[in-house]
């Protein structure tokens, strides 16, 4: 029997009703005789179901959601309540049609209707009699049709047969219900209590587990004995169905009880085996014992590994806190207490190292030869904690290991960029399930000993969140002072880290925490020269991309004249990543036409390189021509490099207001209203009439608006740039400046000197005013970059003036 709820219909009420319960009315055989006496309608609603077949005297709810019978539902409700009610041949179909459904149904009485929240509408639905549909008479709204009654053949009193079966239903039904686990036992009380045989065998055939086309061959049987004979023969096999489903369940719960008492069968063999000399716990704890008198450690720390080792001992194996314990007298044993490999001090073979590794890059290379010479001679100083900080694509983590090689050193590494849990610096604390060692122990573990080369990788870019504050946590990291006993939460006692060389990379100074950053010793990367560029693409680029692309040195020749056409045509950065995509590209060719078996030109011309990589995109880095008052060249420092800036300014009637265009910072300004209220002060000294700036307004622009700009370095330009608007002469071409005025004319010196020269160079400038004090800048750059730049060094914006603009007036220049 199927598994629903069994109610009466008066205990009926919307909150005890699901929509496929079954609703038993207490029908006597007095109201079955007074429901075979109705006479039905010559014509009738047709109300198909999709899923369910009703029997006369059975009630059933049924949840309506379809436009056609939610009025049809609705009509008969306000009219005589008779309906018919049918089943569908496909319950998939939304709309069927009188050949969708079958023939034979139900007389249907509704008892009562619900509205429900979501629009459907659930009338309650009694059977009365059987129907047979002669032809349907209308489709819409709905369908309806003209029907007759369907005779049924009723056994007489007399006969027994028919009185036994109908005992048998009752017994079986009765029977179903204590074996089925998800049938109420109160149903067997309503199945007892039920009178009329013929009400018996509807209500129990529209309760068994049927499809729709077994229900209703039952249905459309016209013999009632025929019918209990047919639902006698479903409850047995339900019943087969129900005793074999509840044999096998006794069968998997025995299996279960079966595989518990195995397991403790097994964990008793385990115990044996242990006592006849197996592997057992105690002898894992020897063998921790073992390695640890292999280790190089203190008194202080041994103590601390035999007190944890003792706690191991006294804990029970099956216990969470074992697998902790166990894992944390591992990793005891696997660091390298105070292991260090050997230096090598031949500081020859270091320089050529890291002559061989990278191009350029002097300082840092100083600095490593120094501090190892300082080594060789004392045999024993703390690591410095050395902070390399440039443009991406200098070479800034690549050093690294060549330091490592060059040291005889291990080399470790790990990415600091977006960290914002400062347990991943100090670890977890091992009371917590899943505890683990900070990055920085489990890289000393990987690392094999306690003074590798360690590298931070983009220091500045660590973050914070409600976990903590990571940068915080490098405090102690990174203070030679303190990282003697780097306190680590899963470890829970000091590790040296004094004897490690961290070297920290970053591409904004700014970014870092200024306590992190006194803590360590900072040496600046600037971008790299066309002339250096070229020989970094020459000596490195372009053989790793031969190698990594399959092809030889005669495979593909490209001249020192290619590569320049590459960087000057196709690259701006500082660094040389663009530079190495670019090369690997023209490899790329290369490597494609010798798989194809195509001719191809191995020595690369100008107008191959065009046709591989394109037309040259950097023209807009070049210097443009400024033969309109008040167009200036600036120089600017960005995180990436240097880049020339251009600055422009308008003059038109007004009031004497000035505007400022282009997203700029605070400083810049601040520098133009600077460079303003100077020129309005001293007019007679720059030879502007000073009757011009009451009568208009000024505007300066600074072109790419979409790009924030700010820093101090713009104020000599951005003075310049008005002058040479007041006064209608133009800028002396292939001129570029940097600096900061005060509103006494002074000049002042600015930052990014070097990464300046080099953006200047690309743009093919000529001249380039400074501040005198950035002279000391410009003696630290070798003199063969310099080649083709002249600098004038100043220190009063008169200066700037007489140099930067000429006595030429522009070519229709306006009358002020």
């Amino acid at each position: 029997m199927s598994q629903n709820k069994i109610l009466t219909l008066d205990s009926l009420s919307l909150q005890e009703f699901d929509s496929d319960a079954e609703l038993i009315p207490l029908l006597t055989p007095e109201d079955e005789e007074e429901m075979n006496r109705e006479v039905i309608p010559s014509s009738l609603p047709i109300l198909p179901l999709r899923n369910m077949v009703l029997f006369p005297g059975v009630v059933i709810p049924i949840t309506a959601g379809r436009d056609k019978s939610i009025k049809l539902i609705n009509d008969a409700n306000a009219g005589n309540k008779i309906i018919g009610v049918v089943a569908q041949k496909n319950e998939a179909d939304e709309d069927p049609s009188q050949n969708d459904i079958h023939t034979i149904g139900t007389v249907a009485q509704i008892l009562r209707v619900l509205k429900m929240p979501d629009g459907n509408i659930t009338v309650v639905l009694q059977g009365k009699k059987r129907f047979e549909i002669d032809a349907v008479t209308q489709e819409l709204p709905y369908m309806k049709a003209s029907v007759k009654e369907v005779t049924e053949v009723r056994p007489s009193k007399e006969d027994t047969e028919f009185s036994a079966i109908v005992e048998s239903i009752k017994e079986l039904a009765i029977q179903i219900i204590k074996e089925s686990p998800n049938i109420p036992s109160e149903a067997t009380f309503a199945i007892k209590n039920i009178e009329s045989q013929s009400f018996l065998i509807n209500f129990v055939s529209s309760n068994m587990n049927l499809s729709v086309d077994e229900k209703q061959n039952l249905l459309i049987n016209g013999s009632l004995k025929d019918r209990a004979l047919e639902t006698l023969r479903y409850m047995n096999l339900e019943l087969q169905k129900l005793e074999l489903k509840n044999d096998i369940q006794s069968k998997v719960r025995f299996d279960l009880d079966q595989q518990q008492r195995e397991y403790f069968l097994h964990q008793q063999m385990k115990t044996i085996q242990e006592e006849l000399g197996g592997v057992s716990y105690e002898q894992e704890i020897d063998d921790m014992r073992l390695k640890a008198k292999s280790k190089s450690w203190d008194d202080k720390t041994g103590k601390h590994f035999e007190k944890e080792l003792l706690k191991l001992q006294r804990t029970n194996p099956q216990s969470p806190d074992f697998g902790i314990q166990r894992n944390y007298l591992e990793l005891f044993l696997e660091l390298p207490w105070n292991q260090y490999s050997v230096d090598n001090f031949d500081l020859k073979r270091s320089q050529a190292v890291l002559d061989r590794d990278h191009f350029g890059l002097e300082d840092v290379k100083k600095r490593i030869i120094e501090y190892l010479a300082v080594l060789k001679l004392r045999n024993d100083m703390k690591s410095p904690i050395i902070c390399l900080t440039g443009p991406p694509g200098v070479g800034k983590t690549s050093i690294g290991k060549s330091v490592a090689e060059a040291l005889g050193r291990e080399y470790v590494r790990i990415s600091l960029g977006g960290l914002r849990d400062e347990a991943e610096i100090r670890g977890h604390r091992k009371t917590y399930i899943g505890a683990m060692p900070g990055r920085i122990l489990q890289s000393m573990k990987k690392a094999g000993t306690s003074n590798p080369v360690f590298v931070l990788d983009e220091i500045d870019k660590l973050s914070n969140s409600n976990q903590g504050d990571p940068s915080s946590a490098l405090l102690e990291v990174l203070d030679p002072e303190q990282n003697g006993a780097f306190y680590d939460n899963f470890l829970e006692m000091g590790y040296d880290l004094s004897k490690v060389l961290f070297i920290a990379t970053s591409n904004n100074l700014s970014a870092i925490q200024p306590a992190l950053r006194d803590r360590m010793e900072i040496i600046r990367m600037s971008g790299y020269t066309i002339e250096e560029k070229v020989e970094i693409a020459k000596q490195h680029l372009y053989p790793k991309q031969l190698k990594e692309h399959g092809l030889g040195p005669k495979d593909l020749t490209l001249s020192k004249k290619i590569f320049e056409k590459i960087v000057e045509g196709y690259t701006r950065e500082s660094g040389v990543r663009g530079l190495e995509a670019k090369i690997a590209q023209v490899v790329r060719h290369a490597a494609k036409s010798v798989a194809m078996e195509e001719e191809y030109n191995k020595k690369l011309t100008e107008k191959d390189v065009v046709e591989i990589l394109g037309a040259p995109r950097m023209e807009r880095d070049k210097y443009e021509s400024n033969d309109v008052a008040g167009v200036v060249t600036g120089l600017a420092w960005t995180s990436v490099g240097g880049d020339i800036l251009f600055i422009e300014s308008l003059i038109s009637k007004g009031k004497g207001n000035m505007t400022l265009t282009g997203n700029l910072g605070t400083v810049m300004k601040e520098s133009a209203t600077i460079a303003m209220e100077y020129i309005k002060a001293n007019p007679e000294l720059l030879g502007i009439d000073p009757e011009i700036i009451p009568k208009h307004s000024i505007h300066i622009h600074i072109p790419e608006g979409a790009t924030p700009k700010d820093g101090p370095s713009a104020g000599i330009a951005m003075l310049t740039s008005l002058v040479s608007l007041l006064k209608q002469k133009r800028v002396r071409k292939n001129l570029a400046m940097t600096g900061e005025i005060t509103l006494r004319g002074k000049v002042l010196p600015v930052g990014g000197i070097k990464e300046k020269i080099l953006a200047a160079k690309r743009a093919g400038i000529k001249e380039i005013i400074l501040c005198a004090e950035n002279q000391r800048d410009i003696d630290e750059i070798k003199a063969d970059y310099l080649q083709g730049l002249t600098f004038h060094y100043v220190t009063e914006m008169s200066q700037v003036i007489d140099l930067a603009i000429t006595d030429q007036k522009v070519k229709n220049a306006k009358v002020l």
